[in-house]
């Protein structure tokens, strides 16, 4: 019975030291994928969303400035 539980309990640590050798090959294949989308997209150009928003901000700004600046002409030629 003494050789059976010695077996056992050394499949038993065989199978958790597998779990762990795969659990970090797991964690490490996770990070070296993020790793490469990272350089993917930025690579791709692409701006940030706080980047996006101010430039959005002057465009509005300078479309109402525009609008503005229609209505003084307008009513400039209307009394011309």
């Amino acid at each position: 019975m003494q050789t059976r539980s010695k077996f056992f309990d050394d499949m038993s640590q065989l199978m958790t030291n597998a779990m762990g050798v795969a659990q970090g090959a797991k964690d490490e294949a996770e990070t070296a994928f993020n790793s490469m989308i990272d350089r993917w997209l930025a690579d791709r150009d692409l701006v940030t969303r706080e980047e996006f928003d101010a430039v959005k901000a002057m465009a509005l700004k300078a479309r109402e400035e525009n609008a503005a600046l229609k209505a003084r002409l307008d009513a400039l030629e209307t009394k011309g």
